[in-house]
This record gives C-alpha cells, structure tokens and sequence, in this order.
C-alpha cells in the first residue's frame, strides 16, 4: 500500500467517529424539525390566520426544507457507501425529487417552452413543496421510532406509548376551531379521540352538531390509524422506504405484525396496506351505490358518507356522520343492501389481517391448480388452510349464526316490531356482527330485551379475531378455552383440533387472557358504581365492557356521565385496543428461562 493511501486510510479512521456524531447530531435536529412542521401544518389548517402568522409559517417551512437538503447532502457525502446500500428507490426518487426543488431558486421563470414552465411551476408550488415535506417527516420520525427498537427498548411500551401519543395528537386536533362548530371540552376531545384511535365508537357527545367537515376528516384519519396499528403503519414506511433497520429491529417488527419470517416482514406489512385499501374502497363503492339518490345528498356528500362508513366499518370503528348512528330513519327503511355491504366490511375488518393474507395464498394457489402444473403444486403444498385461519372462520360462522337467532327470537316483536320479515332478519344479521366490535346500531340498544343485552356483553367480550380491528379476548382464544374444556371434560391429555394439537404456550396465553378480562372488567365496573351510584347496575357493566373491549354499543349512557367516569372509560378504551397481555410484558419484568424444574405435584381442583 502506497503511504498516501495509508495516509488517507488513517485520516478516515481518525475523522470517522466525529463525522457519526455530526450526522447523529444533524438526524435529531431533523426530527425536531419534522415534528416543527407537522405541528405548523396543523396549526394552519386548525385556525384562522392573519397575514403576520402566514409569513411566519412560510418562514418556518422554509427553514425546514433547507434542514432536509442539508441532512440528505451530509449523508450522501460523508457515507454515501451505506446510504446507496440502504436507501431502497422511492427514498432515491424523494430525494432527486427534493433537490429539484431547488430549480426555481437556481434559474429564473422559464418564457418559452410550455412544457418547461409547467415543470418550473410545479416545483415553485407552495402546495407541492408541503406534500414533499410531509411525506419526508412522516418518513423520518417513522424511521426514527423503527430504530428506537434497536435500542433495545421493551417493544410492548413502545406499542402502549405510540398509541398514547396518537391519541394526545388527536385531542389536540378535535379541539382546533375549523374542527367543532361551537367548541368542545378537554375531556370530550380526548375521550373521542380515544374513542376513534382504539376504534371503539363511543361518543360522549352528538357527532354531528359537535364537528365540522374537518373534524369528521380527523377522526377518519384516527381510527384508520387505529385500525391498522401505529406500528404496522411506522414499520411500513420505515421498512418501505429505508433499508437500513437493523436484524433486532426486524425481528421486533415481525413479532408485532406476526410475520411468519424476516422474508416475508415487507410482504406482510404491504399485504396489509393492500388489502385495508381494496377492501374499503370496494366497500365505499358498494356502499353508495346502494344509497344513491335515496337521502337527499348531493354526489359529493353521499361519496364522502360511503368513504367514511366504509372506512369506519372496516376498521369495526363504529363512528357514523349520521345522528342516531346507523338507526336513522334515512337509512333503517328500504336499505337492507347498505346493512348487508356494512355488515360484510366489519367481518372482513375482525376476522384478521394474517386470515386476509392466507385467503390471498389460497386464491392463488387455486387458481395454480387450475392453470399450473398439478404435480408439482401438491408435492409443495400441503397445507393451504392455516389452523388460525380454521379456528377463525368456524367460530365467527357459528357466532355470526348464533347471534342473529338470538336477537330474531328476542327482537321479533320487541325492537324489531313493524318492520318487514325481510328487514327483521337482516338487522337482526347487522346487529350480530356489530356486537363483537363494530360499535354501530340500527336500533335504539336501550330498548333491547334483558336477553339480548346479555348476549350483547357475551359477545363484546369474546369479540373478533387475533391481529384484527376487532376488540375482545379475540375469538381465537375463546375457541382455545372452548377447546382445552373439552379435553378436561373427556379426558385426553391433549388439546386437539383439525388435526393439530395445540401448543401449551397457546392455552396458557388463553387463560390468562380471560382471567384478566374478567378481572380488568370488575375493577372497572366496581370504580365506575363509585362515580355513578344512580345508574343501573346493567348498564354500567354494559358501558364498561363496551370500552374495555372496544366494542362501542351504549345505553345511551354515555354523554351522561361525569368526567371522572369519561376518564376511566378513556383507559378502558386504550388498555383494551394495545391488550392487557402487551400491558404487563411492558409493565412487568420478564424472568429469564432457568434450565432446572421443580418436582411436579398435584392440586386439588373440585
């Protein structure tokens, strides 16, 4: 080796610590920056501005945009080598994308060419700079979180914290003067906020002479955020854009979206993506393909009303534009196809995003056995229905089923008199699958029978499937209860089903589920009599099993109670959608595997 050569090695072995520091430095500024735009974003599209506070504004999306051209230039000079290796295209495209930017401050305004001066406009466009920033904020506080699991950070609390700050955002957001009409309390703000981000549906005050346009945006944004998962959504633009997170952080990522391996990390979290954005724009399609013309709404409103009720529904929301929820008079006669369409987006939404995904392996792996080689095909494929899938479809079959015979023989003539056989049976069919979690009602739940508020709480709290939108134990627990009581009841040492025999991990993981649902609900019912010692027993046990299982129905309760009950309701709602499980792996320190046992004995049970 030459001694220049030597010289330069060892001038950038000496500089290289400083120059990470100086880029570890710039990144944090970067994030402070993000968050600094998103917050003068919202601050512009949350109030009336005067032109002092407009310039001001621009200055600061100035700043911003020159703090990200510095940031990519330091990295693509000091480490271009790891930049190329982990910068995936579209961060290339957003880059080469920002640094065209910088055409209308280089070159004057272009009199010739159209086509050049269409492109020198839309590079000065005050709104394509915004769009710009915005997608690279989100991109960089995503990465950043995503590399906070590779500080070796308890992943359960960073899912508990990620939800917390979406919904302190949120409440922020309700309370901005474009989103209510007359103004709203704190603690109205935060519970339907809190209500929106753990798709719940309570609301603790009329939606629609409470928000704006605007405000009903908002909570479509959050529980569309809720309904994904804080995670999954940061996780994919991390992964999606940035190559560049460590194996740790992958396999943080993969046990929170339940990836089968690193491989197919990405795919599942695209699947994800796909499926949420086909999903609900078929159902926003159907949905105003049946209320066209029929509730006195122009294009544009009943297009805005099917985007939201798809969107709420398949997220098992419950959030509706309409006064009385789905109970409207507009909407309960003569439109049984809008129940139904509503009714199949909230089982798609609870059955689960890995039974979406095995549906799509299933489809394809049909449609090879059709055109492929058959062979082949079988030799590789020998289980195409995975056991979740199986134990998911069967029991919301059979709840499905079980709950519109319940509420037909309970409502017949109760909730249900005067409406036609034909729409008896399909609100009886809508209620049956709200109940799990959609939080929607096309009748007034108070009137129900004693009966059917008590399958009601059955089925809130059993509720819909593992890595859903749906709340619940979940009904993949439920069937492992169901299952392990069986083997007890007959004997046999082991739980089995579909010729699979379930993990003990699994069962134990089920039985704590329940037990601390059971738990969790009668300290909640216990504190709620405490504040709220005129109300019924009934319907406070309803109201908090609503929120702890983020089912949403009420007793028109709700907008009555004090705001400690509000508060308490908030937590329930919030421990509820992160999961009692993921509390206490956050909460509680976890003991480490020891390599002897203890002598096994018996205890005496019955």
């Amino acid at each position: 080796m030459k001694l220049y050569h030597k010289y330069f090695l060892y001038q950038n072995k000496l500089l290289q610590p400083y120059i990470r520091s100086f880029l570890a430095a710039t990144a944090v500024i970067t994030y402070v920056a993000s968050i600094a735009f998103l917050c003068a974003l919202i601050y512009q599209y949350g109030f009336e501005l005067t032109p002092e506070t407009a310039d001001k504004l621009n200055t600061l999306y100035k700043a911003v945009w020159i703090l990200f051209l510095i940031d990519t230039s330091l990295h693509l000079m000091f480490e271009y080598k790891s930049t190329r290796k982990n910068y995936r295209k579209l961060t290339w495209i957003l880059s080469v994308v920002l640094y065209l930017t910088l055409i209308p401050v280089i070159f004057h305004r272009p009199e010739n060419s159209e086509a050049i001066l269409t492109f020198w406009e839309l590079m000065d466009s005050t709104f394509f700079r915004l769009i710009l920033l915005l997608i690279l904020s989100l991109l960089h506080l995503s990465n950043g979180l995503v590399r906070l699991l590779g500080k070796k950070t308890n992943p359960s609390l960073i899912l508990a914290a990620s939800f917390l700050i979406i919904i302190s955002v949120g409440t922020v957001l309700l309370m901005l003067p474009r989103c209510t009409i007359s103004g709203i309390s704190w603690v109205d703000s935060l519970f339907i906020s809190a209500s929106a981000v753990c798709v719940t549906g309570l609301t603790s005050v009329d939606l629609t002479t409470t928000f704006t346009p605007e405000g009903f945006v908002v909570i479509l944004c959050l529980f569309q955020i809720g309904g994904l998962g804080v995670m999954t959504l940061t996780s994919f633009f991390a992964l999606f854009f940035m190559g560049n997170t460590s194996l740790y952080n992958q396999l943080v990522v993969r046990d929170i979206v339940k990836s089968s391996s690193l491989n197919s990390l990405l795919s599942t979290l695209l699947y994800t993506f796909v499926f949420t954005l086909i999903i609900e724009t078929a159902g926003m399609l159907f949905i105003w393909l049946s209320i066209q013309g029929t509730m006195d709404m122009s294009l544009k409103e009943e297009l805005s009303f099917a985007a939201f009720h798809s969107v709420s529904a398949f997220c098992n929301a419950g959030f509706s534009t309409l006064p009385g929820n789905l109970g409207n008079p507009y909407l309960v006669n003569n439109h049984n196809s809008f129940f139904l369409i509503i009714s199949l987006l909230i089982i798609l939404g609870g059955i689960g995003f890995p039974i979406l995904v095995n549906f799509k392996e299933i489809i394809f792996y049909r449609f090879r056995m059709l055109f492929g080689k058959k062979g082949k095909i079988r030799a590789k494929s020998v289980h195409i229905y995975n056991l979740n899938t199986r134990i998911v479809m069967v029991m919301t079959a059979l709840l499905l089923f079980s709950g519109t015979f319940f509420f037909l023989t309970f409502e017949w003539n109760n909730a249900f008199a005067g409406m036609t056989v034909a729409q008896k049976w399909t609100h009886a069919f809508f209620n049956s699958a709200c109940t799990r979690s959609a939080g929607f009602s096309s009748a007034d739940i108070s009137l129900f029978s004693l009966q059917s508020i008590l399958v009601y709480i059955l089925f809130m709290w059993i509720g819909g499937g593992a890595q859903s939108t749906a709340g619940g134990i979940k009904v993949n627990a439920f069937a492992v209860l169901l299952l392990n009581l069986r083997s007890v009841i007959r004997g046999s040492e082991r739980v089995e089903v579909f010729g699979r025999e379930i993990a003990t991990d699994s069962i134990r993981r089920a039985n704590a589920t329940m037990f601390m649902s059971l738990i969790a609900l009668f300290v909640s019912v216990l504190t709620l009599s405490v504040f709220e010692q005129d109300v019924p027993l009934l319907s406070l046990l309803f109201e908090a099993a609503s929120a702890l299982y983020t089912a949403g129905p009420s007793l028109n309760l709700t907008s009555s109670l004090t705001e400690q009950s509000k508060l308490l309701l908030v937590v329930l709602m919030f421990v509820g959608r992160v999961g009692l499980i993921t509390m206490m792996l956050g909460i509680v320190k976890q003991k480490k595997n020891t390599k002897y046992k203890y002598p096994s004995d018996n205890i005496i049970i019955n």
